[in-house]
Protein backbone atom coordinates (compact mmCIF):
# COMPACT_ATOMS: atom_id res chain seq x y z
CA UNK A 1 0.00 0.00 0.00
CA UNK A 2 0.95 3.65 -0.94
CA UNK A 3 2.52 5.74 1.65
CA UNK A 4 0.66 8.97 2.02
CA UNK A 5 2.67 12.20 1.09
CA UNK A 6 2.88 14.16 4.50
CA UNK A 7 3.36 16.86 2.48
CA UNK A 8 0.16 16.45 1.09
CA UNK A 9 -1.87 15.91 4.28
CA UNK A 10 -0.20 18.92 5.51
CA UNK A 11 -1.55 20.94 2.97
CA UNK A 12 -5.14 19.53 3.02
CA UNK A 13 -4.70 20.41 6.90
CA UNK A 14 -3.63 24.14 6.13
CA UNK A 15 -6.49 24.60 3.40
CA UNK A 16 -9.05 23.02 5.75
CA UNK A 17 -11.44 25.88 7.37
CA UNK A 18 -13.71 23.88 9.02
CA UNK A 19 -13.47 20.48 10.76
CA UNK A 20 -16.44 17.90 9.77
CA UNK A 21 -17.41 14.84 11.71
CA UNK A 22 -19.26 12.13 10.60
CA UNK A 23 -22.46 10.94 12.59
CA UNK A 24 -23.11 7.55 12.79
CA UNK A 25 -26.68 6.75 11.71
CA UNK A 26 -28.29 3.63 10.10
CA UNK A 27 -27.23 3.76 6.56
CA UNK A 28 -30.59 1.26 5.33
CA UNK A 29 -34.14 1.04 6.43
CA UNK A 30 -36.88 -0.71 4.33
CA UNK A 31 -40.38 0.14 4.06
CA UNK A 32 -43.40 -2.84 4.01
CA UNK A 33 -43.46 -1.77 0.00
CA UNK A 34 -40.00 -2.60 -0.58
CA UNK A 35 -38.84 0.60 -1.10
CA UNK A 36 -35.38 1.70 0.72
CA UNK A 37 -34.27 5.10 2.84
CA UNK A 38 -30.85 6.03 3.35
CA UNK A 39 -29.27 8.78 5.23
CA UNK A 40 -25.33 10.19 5.87
CA UNK A 41 -25.06 12.99 8.25
CA UNK A 42 -22.17 15.16 9.11
CA UNK A 43 -21.53 17.60 12.00
CA UNK A 44 -19.48 20.60 10.13
CA UNK A 45 -18.11 23.03 12.76
CA UNK A 46 -16.19 26.55 11.51
CA UNK A 47 -15.86 29.86 12.74
CA UNK A 48 -18.80 31.53 13.03
CA UNK A 49 -18.04 34.48 10.81
CA UNK A 50 -17.53 32.17 8.35
CA UNK A 51 -20.55 30.85 8.71
CA UNK A 52 -22.31 34.15 8.49
CA UNK A 53 -20.19 34.93 5.26
CA UNK A 54 -21.81 32.01 3.18
CA UNK A 55 -24.95 31.36 4.52
CA UNK A 56 -27.48 32.46 2.06
CA UNK A 57 -29.52 31.16 -0.50
CA UNK A 58 -27.25 31.31 -3.59
CA UNK A 59 -24.80 29.22 -1.52
CA UNK A 60 -27.28 26.52 -0.87
CA UNK A 61 -27.89 26.49 -4.77
CA UNK A 62 -24.30 26.21 -4.91
CA UNK A 63 -23.82 23.02 -2.76
CA UNK A 64 -26.01 21.59 -4.81
CA UNK A 65 -23.64 22.70 -7.74
CA UNK A 66 -21.02 21.06 -6.09
CA UNK A 67 -22.42 17.93 -4.92
CA UNK A 68 -23.15 16.90 -8.63
CA UNK A 69 -19.34 18.28 -9.63
CA UNK A 70 -17.64 16.02 -6.52
CA UNK A 71 -19.62 12.87 -7.97
CA UNK A 72 -18.07 13.56 -11.38
CA UNK A 73 -14.80 14.15 -10.08
CA UNK A 74 -14.90 10.82 -7.57
CA UNK A 75 -15.55 8.50 -10.70
CA UNK A 76 -13.16 10.31 -12.90
CA UNK A 77 -15.75 11.59 -15.39
CA UNK A 78 -16.94 7.90 -15.89
CA UNK A 79 -20.20 9.61 -14.28
CA UNK A 80 -21.40 12.37 -15.42
CA UNK A 81 -24.02 14.84 -14.99
CA UNK A 82 -26.31 15.90 -17.62
CA UNK A 83 -28.62 19.04 -17.25
CA UNK A 84 -31.37 19.57 -19.31
CA UNK A 85 -34.00 22.34 -18.84
CA UNK A 86 -36.20 20.38 -16.39
CA UNK A 87 -33.83 17.21 -15.16
CA UNK A 88 -30.94 15.72 -14.04
CA UNK A 89 -29.41 12.64 -15.48
CA UNK A 90 -26.61 10.68 -13.98
CA UNK A 91 -25.19 8.84 -16.66
CA UNK A 92 -22.39 6.23 -16.75
CA UNK A 93 -20.15 6.99 -20.12
CA UNK A 94 -23.15 8.83 -22.13
CA UNK A 95 -26.42 8.69 -23.41
CA UNK A 96 -28.22 5.74 -23.41
CA UNK A 97 -26.84 4.74 -20.44
CA UNK A 98 -28.93 7.02 -17.94
CA UNK A 99 -28.34 5.43 -14.36
CA UNK A 100 -30.50 8.03 -12.61
CA UNK A 101 -33.02 10.84 -13.91
CA UNK A 102 -34.22 13.40 -11.43
CA UNK A 103 -37.07 15.90 -12.14
CA UNK A 104 -35.82 20.02 -11.54
CA UNK A 105 -34.75 20.68 -7.86
CA UNK A 106 -36.94 22.07 -5.58
CA UNK A 107 -35.19 24.64 -2.70
CA UNK A 108 -37.19 25.52 0.48
CA UNK A 109 -34.88 27.99 2.50
CA UNK A 110 -35.82 29.27 6.13
CA UNK A 111 -34.09 31.00 8.29
CA UNK A 112 -31.90 28.35 10.25
CA UNK A 113 -32.28 25.46 7.27
CA UNK A 114 -32.00 25.29 3.34
CA UNK A 115 -32.96 21.80 1.58
CA UNK A 116 -32.47 21.03 -2.18
CA UNK A 117 -34.90 18.13 -3.40
CA UNK A 118 -34.29 16.32 -6.62
CA UNK A 119 -37.63 14.42 -7.13
CA UNK A 120 -36.68 10.81 -8.53
CA UNK A 121 -38.15 10.07 -12.03
CA UNK A 122 -36.33 7.08 -13.56
CA UNK A 123 -32.88 5.54 -14.75
CA UNK A 124 -31.70 1.95 -15.07
CA UNK A 125 -30.85 1.40 -11.26
CA UNK A 126 -34.55 2.12 -10.65
CA UNK A 127 -37.07 -0.69 -10.62
CA UNK A 128 -40.00 -0.24 -12.61
CA UNK A 129 -42.84 0.14 -9.65
CA UNK A 130 -39.79 3.35 -8.16
CA UNK A 131 -40.29 5.37 -11.39
CA UNK A 132 -41.64 8.69 -10.37
CA UNK A 133 -41.34 8.24 -6.93
CA UNK A 134 -38.74 9.08 -4.25
CA UNK A 135 -36.32 11.86 -4.04
CA UNK A 136 -32.81 12.77 -3.39
CA UNK A 137 -32.75 15.58 -0.88
CA UNK A 138 -29.56 17.54 0.74
CA UNK A 139 -30.04 19.43 3.97
CA UNK A 140 -27.73 22.48 5.92
CA UNK A 141 -29.10 22.98 9.24
CA UNK A 142 -27.70 25.57 12.09
CA UNK A 143 -28.61 26.13 15.60
CA UNK A 144 -31.65 28.40 16.02
CA UNK A 145 -30.05 30.18 18.95
CA UNK A 146 -26.84 32.16 19.17
CA UNK A 147 -24.76 31.60 22.30
CA UNK A 148 -22.00 33.34 21.68
CA UNK A 149 -19.94 30.72 20.74
CA UNK A 150 -16.95 32.07 18.32
CA UNK A 151 -17.12 28.73 16.72
CA UNK A 152 -20.95 27.22 15.39
CA UNK A 153 -21.61 23.79 14.08
CA UNK A 154 -24.09 23.25 11.53
CA UNK A 155 -25.29 20.12 10.34
CA UNK A 156 -25.18 18.81 6.67
CA UNK A 157 -26.96 15.70 5.34
CA UNK A 158 -27.77 13.41 2.21
CA UNK A 159 -31.03 11.86 1.94
CA UNK A 160 -32.45 9.35 -0.29
CA UNK A 161 -36.32 8.68 0.45
CA UNK A 162 -38.31 6.28 -1.53
CA UNK A 163 -36.38 4.69 -3.65
CA UNK A 164 -36.94 1.22 -5.37
CA UNK A 165 -33.37 -0.32 -6.26
CA UNK A 166 -33.47 -2.53 -8.91
CA UNK A 167 -30.33 -4.76 -8.02
CA UNK A 168 -32.91 -5.41 -4.40
CA UNK A 169 -35.50 -6.86 -7.21
CA UNK A 170 -39.05 -7.58 -5.87
CA UNK A 171 -40.90 -11.25 -4.72
CA UNK A 172 -39.29 -14.05 -3.54
CA UNK A 173 -35.66 -12.39 -4.96
CA UNK A 174 -35.72 -10.09 -2.69
CA UNK A 175 -34.22 -11.63 -0.19
CA UNK A 176 -31.12 -12.05 -1.71
CA UNK A 177 -31.44 -9.06 -3.69
CA UNK A 178 -31.58 -6.84 -0.93
CA UNK A 179 -28.16 -8.44 0.02
CA UNK A 180 -26.50 -8.33 -3.32
CA UNK A 181 -27.56 -4.31 -3.50
CA UNK A 182 -26.44 -3.66 0.36
CA UNK A 183 -23.24 -4.76 -0.44
CA UNK A 184 -22.87 -2.84 -3.79
CA UNK A 185 -24.59 0.26 -4.76
CA UNK A 186 -25.30 0.96 -1.13
CA UNK A 187 -21.90 0.69 0.02
CA UNK A 188 -20.94 2.58 -2.80
CA UNK A 189 -23.51 5.48 -2.37
CA UNK A 190 -22.47 5.84 1.33
CA UNK A 191 -18.29 5.89 0.49
CA UNK A 192 -19.21 8.50 -1.98
CA UNK A 193 -21.44 10.68 0.23
CA UNK A 194 -19.29 10.56 3.47
CA UNK A 195 -16.50 11.38 0.94
CA UNK A 196 -18.49 14.22 -0.46
CA UNK A 197 -19.18 15.49 2.91
CA UNK A 198 -15.67 15.22 4.10
CA UNK A 199 -14.73 17.75 1.30
CA UNK A 200 -16.60 20.25 2.49
CA UNK A 201 -13.79 21.08 5.16
CA UNK A 202 -12.55 23.25 2.62
CA UNK A 203 -15.82 25.17 2.42
CA UNK A 204 -15.24 25.06 -1.23
CA UNK A 205 -18.38 25.90 -3.28
CA UNK A 206 -18.55 25.27 -7.48
CA UNK A 207 -20.36 28.60 -9.08
CA UNK A 208 -23.24 28.00 -10.18
CA UNK A 209 -24.27 28.81 -13.79
CA UNK A 210 -27.87 29.42 -13.76
CA UNK A 211 -28.09 31.35 -10.32
CA UNK A 212 -31.23 30.70 -9.56
CA UNK A 213 -30.88 31.90 -6.09
CA UNK A 214 -28.69 34.99 -6.66
CA UNK A 215 -29.86 38.15 -5.97
CA UNK A 216 -30.68 39.66 -9.22
CA UNK A 217 -32.82 39.30 -12.73
CA UNK A 218 -34.55 35.93 -12.92
CA UNK A 219 -32.55 33.01 -15.26
CA UNK A 220 -34.15 31.83 -18.53
CA UNK A 221 -35.93 28.93 -18.12
CA UNK A 222 -33.73 27.17 -20.85
CA UNK A 223 -30.73 27.78 -18.52
CA UNK A 224 -28.83 25.01 -17.16
CA UNK A 225 -27.82 24.88 -13.57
Amino acid sequence: MRRRDPRRLLERHRRARARVRIVPVPHCRYAPDGSVASTQLAEVTLPRWELERIWSAENLERLARTYWAFLTRFFLGLLRVRYGPASREVVLFARPFVLLRFGEPEYEIEADRGTVTWPIESGLLVAPAGRGRGYLRLSVSRPAEDDGASEVTATVSSEVVSFYPLLAGWGWFSRIGRFIYEQTQLRLHVLVTHAFLRSLANLGLEPSVVGALRPGPAPTPAARR
